[in-house]
């Protein structure tokens, strides 16, 4: 019978772990882990660069009755492929230049314990015929002995590549994938955790001002926005980074949109990701572009007020105009470039993320006497350029707009675009 976890487990065990978060995603993560945990199996997590894969191999380890024993950590992607059997399976005396003594490897010093495989797709295919044999029968080869050896390990193994698809492409053996994945754990990627994005971006906060002793950062409410729309394709590495740039360069003021877009990304492969998936969400890739807009937007609104702060000087026109070009890259895409188009203010933008989808029905607004074009005739301009830059090469066009095809084929009947 299995072990109930109640709420009470889970709280404690992060607390233990110093995990922050509530998104029930990353809560069923966690459960999963803790449920497998007594159970001697192999384990697989699957999970993003950045996303704090390497905390469930320890929760493994911790909640398991090989606990007292040892854990090793092996980031297979570190070591040379050269070097990586010796590594993991030692060698003996003389078995190759530089081999003046005998050494044990990683699974002869883990024995009894938890052996942790970091960026396992990225092995050697050799290697991964020892290690499948262990996983098999417990048995290995010191390299240049003939002796076989024994050891009782755990194997728990993380990726954040298709492990499939690794299959697929002969790069991976199929047999290994099915011994390490006995219990797959995927651990969600930081975009789709909603609220604990401003959870951890408080505690990223609180942490630096504690250990360098500056001044308290307030986020406003559209800041808080701004995080939680954004894609984070670095996930938690990529936030904290960002926070701790806040923190030091804006110590002591109150940090809005405007003033966070300076210190997050905005390039299209970044802050315009829309995925090539059969099943793609069209209200997901509409909030993404709705999203970079008013990324942008309160860019350039923070810009012109670093211009206005010039004075009256004879270069202000044009050092709006090169910095809005610098900032713009639905310019890059064939995007209007008239300041109307990009000035709206964002603290007027009212939208939770959950409105986002709709914003077919948001009016156009009225800015200095100018109107600004909805994001459906922005959306429109940009394709019917790139088209007609491309010649109408439809997959060349996708490609640089950094969309699938499937979607691009959608956007052009929508937008009765088949005559480009």
């Amino acid at each position: 019978m299995a072990t109930k976890i109640t709420d009470n487990d889970i709280r404690a065990l992060k607390l233990r772990f110093g995990i922050v978060g509530e998104s029930p995603a990353l809560i069923a993560a966690i459960r999963r882990a803790m449920l497998v945990a007594p159970i001697d199996l192999s384990v697989l997590i699957i999970g993003e660069s950045g996303s704090g894969k390497e905390s469930f191999p320890k929760i493994i380890h911790e909640s398991s009755p090989r606990k007292h024993k040892k854990y090793i950590a092996v980031n297979c992607g570190a070591i040379p492929e050269g070097t990586i059997d010796s590594e993991l399976f030692g060698h003996v005396k003389g078995s190759f230049t530089g081999a003046i003594a005998d050494h044990k490897g990683y699974f002869e010093e883990a024995d009894g314990g938890v052996i942790f495989l970091d960026e396992v797709a990225e092995m050697p295919m050799s290697t991964q015929a020892r290690l499948l044999r262990v996983l098999e029968n417990g048995e290995y080869l010191r390299v240049g002995d003939s002796t076989v050896r024994k050891t009782n390990i755990r194997v728990v193994a993380a990726t954040n590549k298709d492990m499939m698809q690794a299959v697929k492409d002969g790069k991976f053996r199929e047999d290994l994938y099915y011994r390490l994945s006995t219990v797959q754990i995927n651990v969600p990627p930081l975009r789709e955790r909603g609220d604990d994005i401003v959870l951890l971006s408080r505690l990223f906060l609180r942490n630096f001002i504690n250990e360098n002793r500056t001044s308290e950062v307030t986020l406003t409410d559209d800041a808080q926005r701004l995080l939680k729309a954004y894609h984070w394709p670095g996930n938690v590495r990529q936030l904290k980074s960002v926070i701790e740039q806040v923190a030091l360069f804006e110590s002591g003021n109150t940090v809005d949109a405007a003033t966070l877009s300076q210190y997050m990304p905005t390039n299209r492969e970044t802050a315009l990701t829309v995925q090539s998936q059969p099943n793609f969400d069209y209200n997901a890739e509409r909030e993404q572009l709705f999203t970079l807009i008013l990324s942008m937007r309160a860019e350039i609104e923070a810009l012109k007020k670093r211009v206005n702060g010039m004075g009256p000087t004879s270069h202000v026109s044009s050092t709006v105009h090169e910095l809005k070009r610098e900032s713009n890259p639905l310019l890059e895409l064939g995007g209007t470039s008239k300041e109307s188009d990009m000035a709206s203010p964002y603290r007027n933008m009212q939208h939770e993320p959950q409105d986002l989808g709709r914003v077919d029905e948001v009016a156009a607004m009225d800015v200095e006497g100018e109107t600004v074009k909805t994001l459906d005739e922005t959306e429109r301009e940009t394709i019917e350029t790139a088209l007609r830059r491309n010649n109408g090469r439809r997959k060349l066009t996708a490609q640089e707009l950094n969309i699938s095809e499937r979607t691009l084929y959608r956007k052009i009947k929508q937008y009765n675009l088949e005559r480009q």
